[in-house]
């Protein structure tokens, strides 16, 4: 058993030992690339602050936060700040209706009608009127974006334009969220193609349907402090409040980054609406529990959240080629990542060699529409984190920091 060098981790939320890097197959001079890569970032101006954290076989190897919380905010970013993480919060939701899933609440199978039934008669659209879909959308299509949703984001398409007059995300919670999507038809046959939607706040809404439970308590109660994760919220307490990072856009008429102004910038306080596809805020420690639970097989000190048959589940491919094939939005499509599919709630890497950066098979992976960015490889025990607020970047910082943390390793550990 290698030896470990462990740093003490003070007041930090994260309990996970600190390790040199040496120790576990790594080299502590090429792993300050990533603080390089942050840096130049900041420097340049493209990033008001990067916070990263890298972890190997559950000892973290490198922490590191550069830059301010924002152009409008000289505050110094830290281990502690907090970010908007958006669709990070997709796995999360996931998780959480495994646990029900694993409770026998419900079958991948069953119709989502069977749990909300406002959707016993959604129909769907056709260039000829709404018709009955040729067969209702179910509980498993929820999970890989299947179900014949949408966001809105399409402006020429007629059901995109009817999410935008009526957008069920503005709805005061999720119940009204649910009577308000019930209501818009399928854009297309459930279970044909994949299609980036509001799949995973549905989701949400049948975890509390199911559970009675609403889902901020349910996070809290069932996640968050099973895990000890202190500091990831729908609604961000008051005396928290002043934790959390500035949110930036990327002007491309400008060409340079500006801070969202303060009445464009979303309320994350007492919130009622807890949204399951993009709602939580959380810091990199937090995130790093999550993720390595779910490196660990579903279970992290002493609390298990899953089976690691059900982790090992989730994990897979589970979109067919033809399904794959004709995605459309956030991953997984040929034309972006030909080497990614879709696992249950997750990005997963299929075929690394069609990635466009450094990967391993097995990857789980996804990001959040500011810039923040997680992944777990589970063949060299590797969890990354980087946490940014910065909406169309077009700067690939996702794919920097892993170069910059595969090239440290000196030990492949054994893939079989």
């Amino acid at each position: 058993m290698l030896l470990m060098l462990v740093w003490a981790a003070g007041t930090l939320a994260s309990d996970l030992p600190r390790a040199n890097p040496e120790r576990v197959g790594v080299s502590k001079d090429r792993l300050q690339r990533i603080n390089q890569m942050a840096q130049a970032y900041v420097d340049k101006r493209q990033y008001a602050g990067v916070v990263t954290m890298v972890a190997r076989d559950g000892k973290i190897i490198h922490s590191n936060a550069v830059g301010q919380f924002g152009f409008d905010n000289e505050k110094p970013l830290s281990e502690d700040t907090l970010f908007r993480i958006f669709s990070m919060t997709k796995p999360i939701t996931v998780v959480a209706a495994l646990m029900l899933y694993e409770e026998g609440k419900f079958q991948m199978t069953d119709p989502v009608a069977k749990h909300l039934p406002e959707f016993l008669d959604q129909k769907l659209y056709t260039e000829g009127g709404l018709i009955e879909p040729s067969s209702p959308m179910t509980m498993g299509q929820l999970f890989t974006h299947t179900a014949g949703l949408t966001y809105g984001f399409t402006p020429d398409n007629p059901v995109d334009l009817m999410y935008r007059e009526d957008y069920p995300l503005e709805a005061q919670d999720l119940t009204e969220f649910s009577t308000k999507l019930a209501k818009l038809p399928l854009r297309f046959e459930p279970g044909t193609r994949y299609h980036y939607s509001v799949a995973t706040d549905l989701l949400g809404a049948a975890i509390e349907r199911m559970s009675g439970v609403p889902l901020d308590r349910f996070f809290h109660e069932r996640i968050f402090e099973p895990l000890d994760m202190e500091d990831t919220f729908f609604s961000v307490p008051e005396d928290k409040f002043h934790r959390l990072a500035s949110s930036h856009v990327w002007d491309a008429e400008s060409g340079q980054v500006v801070p969202v102004p303060m009445d464009q910038r979303r309320d994350y306080r007492n919130v009622t609406l807890f949204s399951g596809g993009g709602g939580l805020v959380s810091t990199v420690n937090d995130y790093m529990r999550f993720c390595e639970m779910i490196r660990r097989q579903g279970s992290f000190n002493g609390a298990r959240l899953l089976g690691p048959k059900t982790v090992q589940y989730m994990g897979l491919n589970h979109l067919s080629a033809k399904v794959r094939a004709e995605g459309v939005g956030e991953y997984p499509s040929d034309d972006f990542f030909p080497g990614q599919s879709k696992a249950l709630g997750f990005g997963v890497v299929t075929n690394p060699g069609l990635m466009p950066s450094t990967s391993s098979k097995g990857e789980l992976s996804w990001g959040g529409a500011a810039g923040t960015k997680f992944w777990i490889d589970p063949e060299e025990e590797i969890v990354g984190i980087a946490m940014v607020q910065l909406y169309r970047s077009p700067w690939p910082l996702r794919f920097d920091f892993k170069v910059a943390t595969y090239q440290a390793l000196t030990e492949l550990y054994d893939s079989d």
